[in-house]
């Protein structure tokens, strides 16, 4: 059975955060060599009975899907994480259970947070989408870019909108869901919810008790009936930080709590790195706009978080996105992945560069990270200051905000 890798999610509420806000955080830990790209998708209309084709199988469309944002690793279709144009964040994490995950391809979670992210206007409806869609097509298949072995996993997520979170795990077709208004939460690799439960699979407890895994009298304490391991509680690194900042958690908190190496937030280990990094604030008031943040490159230690806000004409940004190989993509031909095609966007590229001198140019890198961090801090000021005005912001001002961010970034490294 592979390992699940060590990812992180956080979410953060009032009076926990700066101002008011609610505060999200995601670390994409993947195998080291895979790219992810951010990439837009305006709101749109579909004709009746379309389909949509996921990662590895094509499922019914609805007829309108909203505008999403998403980080995902290149070949696949879903996402690590991502949010849409009404506020709802969503962070998927691969997970093992005593139910082995199907390596028969159906839905992946990485498509679910996607397919959330569309068609839910409200994290509550997000979790109402994956859930049905858990029912009608199931999830499973290869969730690594690899054609010697099947890495199946289930999944949990984080679904975060401006006044809730649900935190939501599963075990194939069955799941448990627990609704989260204060305080700070964290997911990761393994089961979290225990006895506290706000909605579940109708049949949850029965399926447990036919497996023999809960006896039917006991308290039924999900991660103990699913987990394999006895940790399955003690998992989260970096939310002990996040607690002791005394209602201060900002952007920047999240930002350095996702650059933490020394507790395993921020991994780099010899088969897994965090790939790619997200951050939003969710302003409580529907007048400010919700902003999201995405490195777009590895390890958040030495990328630069650059800013997202939905506009009516977001620009897009083939600087962060991988070539498309159309129907002739190893993850779309039968066999999948016998080949592994160069992925790397502009900003990728560019980033290696800049990875290398911090790597081998002690003073260099110390200034060269120093540059970096000063251009995320402009922006991040800046993004505050669009939460703090008490004037309309004007879509159009934002449009190519984040066009401009990594393209700025891009020069910075030539």
């Amino acid at each position: 059975m592979a390992a699940a890798p060590p990812s992180y999610c956080f979410v953060a509420f009032p009076p926990c955060t700066k101002d008011g806000l609610v505060v999200f955080g995601k670390n994409s830990t993947r195998p080291r060599d895979e790219v992810q790209e951010v990439v837009y998708f305006a709101a749109a209309t579909h004709d009746p009975e379309s389909k949509v084709e996921c990662t590895y199988v094509e499922i019914d469309q609805v007829p309108k899907t909203h505008a999403i944002v998403l980080s995902r690793p290149a070949w696949l279709w879903g996402a690590e994480m991502g949010a849409n144009e009404h506020g709802v964040c969503i962070a998927n994490e691969a997970i093992i259970t005593k139910e082995p995950a199907s390596e028969i391809e159906a839905l992946l979670g990485m498509d679910l947070v996607r397919l959330g992210l569309e068609r839910g206007a409200t994290a509550k409806e997000a979790l109402d989408v994956i859930v049905s869609l858990l029912r009608e097509y199931g999830q499973g298949g290869n969730y690594y870019e690899d054609g010697s072995l099947c890495h199946a996993f289930q999944s949990a997520f984080l679904i975060v909108d401006r006044k809730e979170a649900w935190i939501l795990e599963t075990v194939g077709k069955y799941w448990a869901a627990e609704k989260i208004t204060e305080g700070v939460k964290c997911i990761c690799n393994q089961l979290s919810l225990t006895t506290r439960i706000d909605a579940e699979h109708p049949e949850l407890r029965s399926y447990a008790e036919s497996r023999g895994w809960w006896n039917g009298d006991a308290e039924f304490n999900f991660a103990k009936v699913f987990s394999l391991a006895e940790d399955h509680v003690k998992c989260c690194a970096g939310k002990e930080s996040l607690d002791n900042q005394d209602g201060g958690i900002s952007a920047q908190t999240m930002m350095d709590i996702l650059r933490d190496k020394d507790h395993g937030v921020c991994v780099d280990s010899e088969s897994f790195l965090t790939t790619a990094s997200m951050v939003s604030m969710l302003p409580h008031n529907h007048s400010s706009p919700c902003i999201h943040f995405f490195t777009g490159t590895p390890d958040p230690s030495r990328s630069i978080f650059k800013p997202f806000i939905f506009a009516d004409d977001v620009k897009q940004v083939p600087k962060v996105q991988s070539p498309s190989l159309g129907d002739d993509d190893p993850a779309k031909t039968i066999p999948r992945f016998q080949e592994k095609p160069d992925r790397r966007h502009e900003l990728y590229k560019a980033h290696e560069w800049a990875r290398s001198v911090i790597e081998t140019d002690e003073d260099k890198g110390k200034k060269l990270m120093r540059i970096m961090l000063d251009l995320e801090k402009q922006g991040l000021e800046a993004m505050e200051d669009i939460l703090s005005s008490t004037e309309v912001l004007d879509p159009t001002e934002v449009a190519d905000l984040f066009y401009d961010c990594v393209d700025t970034e891009i020069k910075f490294f030539k």
